[in-house]
């Protein structure tokens, strides 16, 4: 991806904070975040994007055998993190407290980058947060991760009227659903891995992500979780 097209380098993105991505749409000020050369965090850039799914995997095994290393949860690393942070993926997923990506994948600080929200849709606020780990934080991986028996898939699938916002994210998934309607086996189950592919798709249409990934340097795909055996299946 060309970085002179939006006007940021890498060495500047990392001095974004959390509302430095509201200050990229905004011109607000960036949050001054300090010398990034004074990190001691080795970039996400030394990991291959099958490499950096091979250890989110082996992370998941060793969650599902109850062998949890627990890494990088240290107070040294706490430290490492002040000055910048060097995500080796980014991780679209329900909001489901069932499921989070730092502690089914066996990883800890600084090392996802974890965009969550009901039914793991793409919404442009999602978008835009994903933009900003794949195309300036350079994560070489970016996974859609949706779950069994998702209450927001399910939701989506009966369709049913919602108190307050929560329709939203039903008119996100609804797409997905009506692509596997009436297909043999558990309405939901259908959904829920329709869903996956179908805001994988959503994805793609952002053009940062589509250059990085063309480049070589961003593999997307989509998997499960699996909330009975705590194993993650890839599905795209």
């Amino acid at each position: 991806m060309a970085h002179h097209n939006c006007g940021f380098n890498r060495r500047s993105a990392l001095k974004l904070g959390c509302c430095g991505v509201v200050g990229m749409a905004t011109g607000a000020t960036l949050w001054p975040m300090g010398s990034v050369a004074a990190a001691s965090l080795a970039s996400s850039d030394s990991l291959s994007p099958h490499e950096a799914l091979e250890r989110l995997l082996t992370g998941n095994q060793r969650f599902t055998r109850h062998q949890l290393r627990h890494p990088d949860q240290t107070e040294a690393r706490v430290l490492e993190l002040t000055q910048a942070q060097h995500p080796f993926a980014t991780v679209l997923s329900c909001a489901d407290s069932r499921v989070t990506a730092e502690i089914i994948f066996d990883q800890g600080l600084g090392d996802i980058f974890d965009v969550r929200v009901a039914g793991n849709i793409a919404t442009p606020e999602v978008v835009g947060s994903i933009e900003y780990a794949v195309a300036l934080l350079q994560t070489p991986l970016l996974m859609v991760l949706g779950h069994e028996r998702c209450g927001a898939v399910t939701a989506a699938v009966d369709n049913g009227p919602l108190p307050g916002e929560m329709g939203t994210f039903v008119e996100a998934i609804l797409p997905a659903v009506n692509q596997v309607k009436g297909l043999a086996g558990d309405a939901v189950d259908n959904a829920v891995t329709a869903n996956v592919r179908y805001q994988v798709n959503q994805l793609l249409r952002s053009q940062l992500i589509r250059d990085r990934q063309a480049s070589g340097q961003l593999d997307i795909v989509g998997a499960r979780y699996d909330l009975d055996t705590g194993a993650v299946t890839l599905i795209t």
